[in-house]
């Protein structure tokens, strides 16, 4: 083939936008030759090479604009650690079904069990299947429309934002409690999303306490709670913090003393700091005293595990590994 020859081809399949024909026609070419194959044969090559090329490129655009925070697999996913998870149930959901059904996926369970890495495998998956899927935090979804109804953009946001996705990921449900109105779009979204298109929703909120982060109101909540599970598997995760696995007590250096809980409280990790001045943040302001309550206690409850391993190794610090 001439040079001249092989530009006319590239240029014929950049008119016609068939991308990769011009890396594969000549690999095509020399096999069909080798084989004797027709000319019917060779054209069903090339245009099955593009048809498998524009599918990678897809799957790779779909993963890239689908907005997970990082890139999480089933294989990934740590059963072993996780046993308050059932595994059968979670590769049952793998078969994506529920997307074709437009059905719902609801992971229940407390903070560190493996929610959102299990919300963000199985939406990746569906990328991989070709499907589109949208991944946001509740917060941020609200966010978004409240200042598209603002400014007038309503009915385009919400199709952007939720309308226009096979799957939608809605993370952090409860996590921070919406206002009046906030609540009144997030129901929308359910209800648009209503028999239409797949949703994934992770919530550390036991379903009678879902109204707590919809701003107290139980009618509203009501309703959306009915048409979201109307279609729906809901997955209870039970366990440790997978983010705590690795801390584990080190033993006292010399000269070290305890100093009751004051020592106590220098030992604790950042992350549990952090979680003790929250709590104490939401009981001084009064707000969502249950939400407040419940991580009270596992804070408590991490609490006392510190204590109790300290006790067992007789030093006051941590390190993280």
């Amino acid at each position: 083939m001439s040079a001249l020859q092989h530009q006319r081809i590239n240029d014929l399949c950049q008119e016609l936008r068939l991308t990769a024909i011009p890396d594969l026609y000549s690999g095509i070419a020399q096999a069909a030759a080798a084989k004797q194959a027709s000319l019917t044969d060779f054209l069903e090559e090339m245009l099955r090479g593009e048809r498998d090329a524009r599918r990678a490129r897809a799957r790779e655009m779909f993963a890239r604009v689908a907005g997970f925070p990082a890139i999480k697999t089933l294989d990934s996913f740590d059963f072993g650690f996780a046993t308050g998870v059932p595994r059968k149930q979670i590769h049952e959901l793998a078969s994506l079904a529920f997307i074709e059904r437009s059905e719902n996926i609801v992971f229940l369970g407390p903070s560190g069990v493996g929610k959102t890495h299990l919300a963000i495998a199985l939406g990746y998956l569906a990328t991989q299947h070709g499907h589109k899927v949208r991944f946001t935090s509740a917060a941020d979804l609200v966010m978004t429309l409240e200042t598209a109804q603002r400014q007038g953009r309503w009915k385009e946001a919400m199709h952007r934002a939720v309308s226009v996705y096979k799957l939608l990921i809605i993370d952090e449900i409860g996590y921070l409690p919406l206002a009046r109105e906030q609540a009144n779009l997030f129901f929308q979204v359910v209800a648009r999303r209503y028999e239409k298109g797949a949703m994934i929703l992770t919530s550390n909120l036991t379903f009678g306490s879902w109204d707590q982060a919809f701003a107290g109101d139980p009618v509203l909540t009501a309703a959306m709670l009915d048409r979201l599970l109307h279609h729906s598997t809901v997955v209870s995760m039970q366990g440790e913090s997978y983010r705590l696995k690795d801390q584990a007590p080190r033993r006292p250096t010399q000269g070290s003393t305890s100093s009751g809980n004051s020592s106590m409280s220098k030992g604790l990790p950042r992350r549990v700091h952090k979680d003790l001045a929250r709590a104490a943040r939401q009981t001084l302001s009064g707000r969502s005293r249950a939400r407040g309550s419940s991580c009270g206690q596992a804070v408590e409850t991490r609490w006392v595990k510190i204590q109790s391993a300290k006790q067992r190794e007789g030093g006051s610090g941590f390190n993280r590994r």
